[in-house]
């Protein structure tokens, strides 16, 4: 399986997480999602986030409330739609 660098749902660096990756039903580290998106097997967000257009949404959302600017949470999920999770399902 290909490695990324980055989430392939939310574009979060991998090397940063502190779990190291999301986890696989098995219990194995995900090489393709981070923590904050996928566990045991399972997408973490909403199930209305069903778009990239959405997931796009939802992150400024939450980086937002993290305390983080605007626009710079825009500019961090400009590549979104460009990711494996979206790529079929863009918009």
């Amino acid at each position: 399986m290909k490695e990324y660098k980055f989430c392939q749902s939310c574009g979060f660096p991998l090397k940063k997480d502190k779990k190291g990756g999301g986890s696989e039903k098995d219990g194995s580290i995900s090489k393709m999602y981070c923590s904050m998106c996928y566990e045991n097997g399972t997408f973490l967000t909403p199930p209305e986030v069903d778009t990239a257009k959405k997931m796009q949404a939802y992150c400024i959302r939450e980086m937002k409330n993290d305390g983080m600017n605007g626009l710079f949470a825009w500019l961090a999920t400009r590549s979104i739609p460009r990711l494996e999770r979206w790529k079929k399902n863009n918009y």
